[in-house]
């Protein structure tokens, strides 16, 4: 069986050790993260966290996965009861390229139901995501399903398009909000 995505939960701040414990064992572990800055009376300091706290994500064989169950700092594969569940291999990748593309990002909200965007030009170009409007900043918002956690980048307006219209469930969904 070929190796998959798999979300982990791990102790409370221990992501970072999780990562690098993955990481050394030869396993593609991926982290991401945000800058946030903490207000202090006398200063202003930027400090890097996860975007989802209590979870990272690692690649590997599900049948051969005692090796990261016993990494110090993990307590389960997050799956449907026992059975580990894949995270999806775009949802993923879309996590990578915010991630890398620079833009400010923050973790945010799940949200379900709302119109589906696309990029279509600029650093985040060909993401697609559900658009937000907060404070008077557009933002993509990108979600994981299975960990029904989302995380909220910055974008330029003028750079989205929307992709296909809501079908008559999608309205109930909404409606039904």
């Amino acid at each position: 069986m070929s190796s998959l995505w798999y979300a982990l939960r791990v102790k409370p701040r221990f992501e970072k050790l999780v990562h690098t414990h993955l990481e050394q064992k030869g396993y593609e572990a991926f982290l991401p993260s945000y800058v946030s800055r903490n207000r202090w009376s006398d200063r202003i300091k930027e400090v890097r966290l996860p975007l989802f706290s209590g979870y990272t994500f690692c690649r590997f064989d599900v049948n051969d996965r005692l090796p990261i169950l016993v990494t110090p700092g993990v307590q389960f594969i997050v799956g449907l009861g026992r059975i580990p569940i894949a995270v999806e291999e775009t949802e993923i990748e879309t996590l990578r390229h915010a991630v890398n593309s620079g833009q400010p990002l923050r973790p945010w909200p799940y949200i379900k139901v709302g119109q589906r965007v696309e990029i279509e030009r600029g650093p985040l170009q060909g993401l697609s995501g559900i658009v937000l409007r907060v404070k008077n900043v557009d933002r993509l918002i990108i979600s994981v399903s299975l960990l029904m956690r989302s995380v909220a980048v910055e974008i330029d307006q003028a750079s989205v398009r929307p992709m296909k219209r809501a079908t008559p469930s999608e309205y109930s969904d909404i409606l039904s909000a």
